[in-house]
């Protein structure tokens, strides 16, 4: 399923809130919303929402967009577009906060 946070926004813009699963789904397919939206809406956990907010934070997304987008997202994208020829031991990563902290030879005791 493809969607977007805009599209999931503008989908339930007049729908009254709160609003269970159900009522989200239903007005989503009596309102003409594409499918993949549809189908991104029938993956809600069950709940009543309360809000837009509450439905995008828990919707399933394919692509984040740029403000709605974790760090665990960005880092991954981050990963998946490197410089080509750069070998992996060559690329600059962070320092293990633990390392940082504890040092790399302390022995556990």
């Amino acid at each position: 399923m493809t969607t977007t946070r805009e599209t999931v926004k503008n989908s339930l813009s007049t729908i009254d809130f709160p609003a269970s699963k159900e009522d989200l789904v239903d007005f989503a397919r009596n309102n003409g919303v594409d499918q993949d939206t549809v189908d991104a809406l029938r993956a809600l956990p069950l709940a009543d929402y309360d809000n837009v907010g509450e439905v995008l934070r828990s919707v399933p997304l394919d692509k984040a967009d740029e403000e709605g987008q974790s760090a665990a997202d960005k880092a991954a994208e981050d990963r998946q577009h490197v410089r080509p020829g750069l070998a992996e031991h060559q690329r600059e990563t962070p320092a293990n906060p633990i390392a940082e902290e504890l040092g790399e030879n302390r022995k556990g005791g």
